[in-house]
């Protein structure tokens, strides 16, 4: 999880100096460096002891080391990235044909800084760890989880059963699992043990059950906890913004690369099959087309 991530997440759970100060700059980061401490205590109605106090509530030892961090991000930021706004990435006023640029934009953004940060040993770690296990369970909630449906689609199209855990059902799947199987657990934030799906990690951990962690660049306690972990492109703010345009063009296609590895595994035998099955198919629905 991005710092900006946790930021938002703290100017949600708070309604004092501490909500001031993240949301100012979350606000100006595209300027934070123009400012000085007491310029931004200043703008916030705090203090210079009350802006350490905020670091320190992100883990840092004083403000100082915590600015340098945020600067640093939001330098990565706007060096890999267009003026195009993830979260806000068009207006009312846009015309139609600016506004499919500019989704066009960030979701081409998306796919390359999916790819920067992708570490290609953790996918084929991942992909031979698909292959060999008995059992594969995709942990998410929605809208993640139709995401994890098209995967499923993919790799059963070449014998690879893939299950989805329901929120409901996700507690009992998960103690159905052991060291032979693979939980995939798809979560941006990554952050909760108290929520699902990352409240399911203690009980795979105990009995030994591979983890493949799909969550947000950063530190998080599903990063922590999983076996192999790939990164989601994620710029967006956890919560104010239109829709997850890059997030969910990140998610699939890390679920497409992983399929891709898959099916190279055993390229010849899955094309036949594939394409015997889809011919198959194909016929079937044509003749309950003409009986129609």
């Amino acid at each position: 999880m991005y710092l900006f991530q946790k930021m938002d997440e703290l100017a949600l759970q708070y309604h004092d100096a501490r909500k001031n100060v993240a949301e100012f700059l979350l606000t100006e980061r595209s300027r934070a460096g123009e400012f000085s401490m007491q310029d931004i205590a200043r703008k916030t109605f705090t203090s210079k002891p009350t802006l350490s106090r905020f670091a320190k509530k992100l883990g840092y030892s004083g403000w100082t080391d915590f600015f340098a961090d945020f600067m640093a991000e939001c330098q990565y930021l706007e060096s890999h990235f267009t003026d195009v706004d993830p979260n806000i990435p068009f207006s009312e006023n846009d015309h139609t044909s600016e506004m499919i640029e500019k989704i066009c934009r960030i979701q081409m953004e998306s796919l390359k800084d999916t790819i920067d940060q992708m570490d290609y040993s953790e996918i084929e770690k991942a992909g031979d760890l698909l292959l060999k296990s008995k059992k594969i369970v995709i942990f998410s909630m929605s809208p993640n989880i139709f995401l994890g449906e098209l995967f499923k689609r993919k790799m059963e199209s070449i014998r690879i059963l893939v299950h989805l855990a329901s929120s409901d059902e996700g507690g009992l799947i998960a103690n159905s699992l052991n060291q032979d199987d693979c939980a995939v657990i798809v979560s941006y934030s990554g952050n909760n043990p108290f929520r699902v799906p990352t409240r399911y990690i203690p009980g795979l951990r105990e009995r030994g059950v591979p983890i493949v962690g799909i969550t947000s660049q950063g530190e998080n306690y599903l990063r922590q906890n999983s076996d192999i972990c790939l990164t989601i492109s994620s710029r967006e703010r956890l919560y104010t913004k239109i829709a997850n345009y890059t997030t969910e063009e990140s998610i699939q296609f890390i679920f497409n690369v992983l399929f891709s590895y898959c099916f190279s595994k055993d390229y010849k035998n899955n094309y036949e099959y594939k394409t015997k099955s889809s011919t198959a198919l194909e016929v079937s629905r044509e003749t309950s087309t003409t009986e129609n």
